[in-house]
């Protein structure tokens, strides 16, 4: 069978960490987040209003944080 074992998995994850480093990681797990996030709020324009509202107060204040983290 041609499937990938475990140990093949993080051999894998451990090459990645090491070509990017766990800073750049993290960083695109954050954007990969906010884009998500983004994605769902356009998705949410067609329900209620008040959902909506909340999706963008949840949004706004992740972005605040992520950026808190940054400095």
């Amino acid at each position: 069978m041609a499937g990938i074992s475990i140990w093949q998995l993080a051999i894998i994850a451990v090459i990645v960490v090491l070509l990017f480093g766990t800073k750049r990681l993290r960083g695109l797990g954050g954007d990969l987040g906010t884009t998500i996030k983004g994605f769902k709020q356009a998705m949410a324009e067609d329900k209620d209003p008040e959902q909506l509202s909340q999706a963008k107060q949840t949004a706004s204040a992740n972005a605040e944080l992520k950026q808190q983290q940054g400095s």
